[in-house]
């Protein structure tokens, strides 16, 4: 005897009476989870939050509308104000501005630089004119120096003057006459380069008559003057007009004129200093115009794209309302039409439901979940419009623009296509959509994309396992909302790198939006399953963890069982993934189905193995509690353990009320002899009951020639159920007797395997135990069907490999059968 066996025999070392946990099923609950009148309430608190946060608290004059938006509904004035136009005194600004002429400076480098050129050609001439005199032979050596000194002026230009032409300088007269020359048409280009030369491009933006215009001149002091400038051709005249003073021949003035030109050219500078500072002179003391709009006046029109006049009057008369505490009166926001178009969408979802989801009004558990959820959702949307009464974002349009993109629109479609199914989440799409769209001014943009996004959302959740990928698809459905603030921006001409950076702003909040949303939904998931005690595959997809505390318990206490519930399992997976119902739920129900027999393991065949039967010292009724305890004992243990509703259920059902047929025929047979004074017939093997039920008692054996019948209690060895409610405890309570009968198949074929399973179904039904639950006949005969195919490729043989000769001889007697010894095949469960 073990220690601890030991001190639960001494005085006060008993164990302690276990109290068991058990589940909350009051008249209370059944009320509040059934009743009419709970899901009517239901509605109605559901249309008033919905009329709470979609229209309490905002009027035509409050709905968000930036500029180059098409307008939603049309605003009008309910009273007359005045405002300063800061839109209508920055156009006038700019008028102004442009108004303004331009300022110009003069560029003095040209002239000092040619007159340098000059000096310095007069200065060679009279150096080449000593070495060579005029009375000289023309020879290679004078011709080459001349050409140099030609070739130098016209470097430091560049100039573009010839050689006949400065031999006409040259030949002009002494040194003296030609220095006269060079002054007298050097101080002509002063003067006209003081006065400015304009070129032909800026004749024709002044728009001058050809021979001088009137410009600002900006002086050496920084004063600006008006001044009269010189176009090309008119300086080129006066230069030769200067030269004819110096009584010249018309050739040689013309050729002497053609070197002084090079010394004209533009130097009128545009001055955008000067210009700016007489820009900022002219409109600094403007003042602000003021406008008043009228009671009545139209501010926003419907279904035309707002401008910023428009913009700027429907801020005014916000801060004027806000200032002077007025509200709006638009006849089409009324309240009563609010409630009225609130009322006709949750009627619509109610048709829905009734038509495609006739389950979820029957079942106000799951409407509150509806309920919760769109609320909750809609709340947060009502909060992204809240900012945009900020004073940050009634002073930033641009920034407030982009708050429509970052409402979370697809959180309560993601939590219902999780918990419920994707028609209603479809649904709970659209009405969210509908109602964003309302609160964001009767935004038909704002509808679509929010609603496209959803879906996006909502498809990529329909098989969701991992919590990762509720996060992609909220990220997918972020990227659709950036999609279409591209494409938005695109239709209504928006710069994508403006000064705002507006549309890249929207693109970024829809993915930003897409990352809020699948944070959300995976902090609010395991709260809503608990709350609504609903399971979603990624918490089924937890429980088929191997090491879970539990199933190890299971592993070390009671191998057998927890062999036989691997085999169940495969066999609910595959034969759900059949008829459409759900695998996963159906292995991890089948996976905890027995773990109530891990309280007493050694009363389960199963876990017999060589152990004596405990059965054997214990009349069948009390065998009968025993094998029905583990049941209970499961529930307790899943309770404690906290596992979902769903695997308790199936815990509950998967025995259904079915009859404990070898301890009832053990009670009928002690009977029949305790009456006839004989001993019991009935030997015992070392196993329990296997879980098989008759449709009917052999009452027969009762009415045996010269016995008397004995009653006995059938109530006593049945289970307590209740019976399967739904598809997958349907299938794990098939499933659970096949797995049990097919141990005793000495030779499995597929005929044999088949009769077997069509016998035990026959059984089950005769017996009503599936009555509750929703298979029909196409569904029975896939489920028969999965399983012949499964427990063949559980149960194939292998190739006999042939045994050594000794080996032969020692476990074969001489008429070639086995011993008496010899490993017996193990009986049924």
């Amino acid at each position: 005897m073990s220690l601890i066996d030991t001190l639960r025999t001494l005085p006060g070392g008993g164990q302690q009476p276990r109290k068991r946990k058990t589940l909350v099923n009051s008249r209370v609950w059944k009320f509040l989870a059934t009743h009419r009148l709970v899901t009517t309430l239901i509605l109605i608190a559901t249309a008033s939050s919905i009329v709470f946060i979609s229209y309490v608290g905002i009027n035509s004059s409050s709905i968000p509308i930036y500029p180059n938006q098409v307008a939603g509904v049309q605003i009008t004035a309910n009273v007359a104000f005045d405002y300063v136009s800061h839109q209508q005194a920055e156009l006038t600004r700019e008028q102004i501005r442009n108004r303004v002429p331009r300022v110009y400076k003069l560029d003095d480098e040209p002239l000092r630089k040619f007159e340098a050129a000059i000096k310095d050609l007069l200065a060679d001439l009279d150096t080449f004119e000593k070495r060579y005199p005029p009375e000289g032979a023309e020879n290679p050596v004078r011709t080459a120096s001349f050409n140099a000194l030609l070739v130098a002026f016209n470097a430091r230009g560049p100039y573009n003057t010839t050689a006949a032409e400065v031999r006409t300088l040259l030949d002009i007269g002494d040194a003296n006459r030609r220095r006269e020359i060079a002054e007298t048409a050097l101080q002509t280009l002063r003067e006209i380069c003081k006065d400015g030369i304009q070129d032909n491009a800026l004749a024709m933006m002044t728009a001058s008559d050809g021979t001088s215009t009137l410009l600002r001149i900006t002086r050496p002091g920084g004063e600006s003057v008006e001044r009269t400038v010189r176009t090309l051709e008119n300086a080129r005249s006066e230069l030769r007009v200067s030269l004819a003073s110096e009584g010249l021949r018309r050739r040689t003035i013309n050729t002497i004129a053609r070197i002084f030109d090079n010394g004209l050219a533009p130097n009128i500078r545009f001055d955008e200093v000067a210009t700016e500072a007489l820009k900022m002179e002219a409109t600094i003391k403007m003042p602000s115009p003021v406008v008043h709009v009228e009671k009545g006046q139209i501010i926003i029109e419907n279904g035309k794209r707002v401008t910023s006049e428009q913009h700027e009057m429907l801020e005014a008369y916000r801060a004027y309302q806000l200032e002077h505490n007025t509200e709006s009166s638009s006849a089409d926001m009324q309240f009563l039409r609010r409630i009225l178009v609130v009322l006709a969408m949750v009627l619509a979802c109610a048709i829905y439901m009734r038509i495609e989801d006739p389950e979820t009004l029957q079942s106000n558990g799951r409407l509150a979940l509806l309920a919760l959820v769109v609320v909750f959702n809609l709340a947060l949307v009502r909060v992204t419009y809240w900012l945009s009464e900020l004073p940050y974002f009634m002073h930033h349009s641009e920034a407030a623009s982009i708050l429509p993109y970052l409402a979370p629109t697809a959180i309560a479609p993601i939590i219902v296509v999780i918990l419920i199914d994707a028609g209603s989440a479809i649904f709970m799409a659209l009405l969210i959509s509908v109602f964003t769209s309302v609160i964001y001014g009767n935004r038909l943009d704002v509808l679509v994309l929010t609603f496209f996004a959803s879906i996006i959302a909502t498809y990529q959740c329909r098989h969701v396992r991992r919590r990762s990928s509720i996060m992609r698809a909220a990220l997918y459905g972020g990227i659709a909302v950036s999609c279409f603030a591209l494409l938005f921006g695109i239709i209504d001409q928006q710069s994508f790198l403006g000064p705002d950076f507006t549309v890249p702003r929207q693109i970024l909040t829809g993915l930003i939006n897409g990352v809020i949303t699948g944070v959300i939904v995976v902090g609010l998931l395991p709260i809503i399953e608990t709350l609504f005690q609903r399971t979603t595959d990624i918490t089924l997809l937890e429980l088929t963890d191997y090491n879970h505390p539990l199933l190890r318990r299971m592993q070390m206490e009671a191998p057998g069982t927890y062999h036989h519930s691997l085999v169940v399992a495969q066999l609910a997976e595959n034969a759900a993934n059949a008829i459409g119902a759900n695998p996963l739920l159906a292995r991890v129900c089948a996976l905890f189905h027995d773990i109530g027999k891990t309280n007493k393991p050694e009363y389960f065949t199963e876990n017999q193995r060589d152990r004596a039967n405990p059965h054997d010292e214990n009349n069948p009724s009390l065998s009968a509690l025993i094998i029905k305890a583990h049941v209970k004992d499961g529930v307790d243990l899943a309770i404690k353990n906290k596992l979902p509703r769903a695997v308790i259920d199936v815990i509950q059902q998967h025995h259904g009320t079915s009859l404990i047929r070898f301890f009832y025929h053990r009670a009928l047979g002690e009977k029949r002899y305790q009456a006839s004074g004989s001993a019991s017939p009935i030997p015992h093997h070392g196993g329990t009951t296997p879980p098989v039920v008759v449709t009917r008692p052999p009452f027969a054996m009762q009415n045996s020639p010269g016995l008397d019948p004995v009653p006995v209690s059938e109530s006593t060895y049945r289970y307590d159920g209740p019976r399967p409610q739904f598809k997958e405890s349907a299938i794990i309570l098939l499933a659970d007797g096949v797995e049990a009968a097919s141990r005793s198949m000495r030779k499995v074929t597929p005929q044999h395997l088949g009769e077997l399973i069509d016998q035990i179904f026959r059984d089950r039904m005769d017996d009503e135990q599936l009555d509750d639950a929703p298979l029909t006949f196409a569904d029975l005969n896939k489920i028969r069907n999965s399983f012949v195919l499964t427990l063949l490729n559980m149960l194939h043989s292998r190739v006999a490999y042939p045994p050594t000769e000794e080996k032969t001889v020692e476990q074969t007697n001489d008429k070639g059968t086995p011993p008496a010894d010899a490993p017996q095949p193990e009986p049924a469960k």
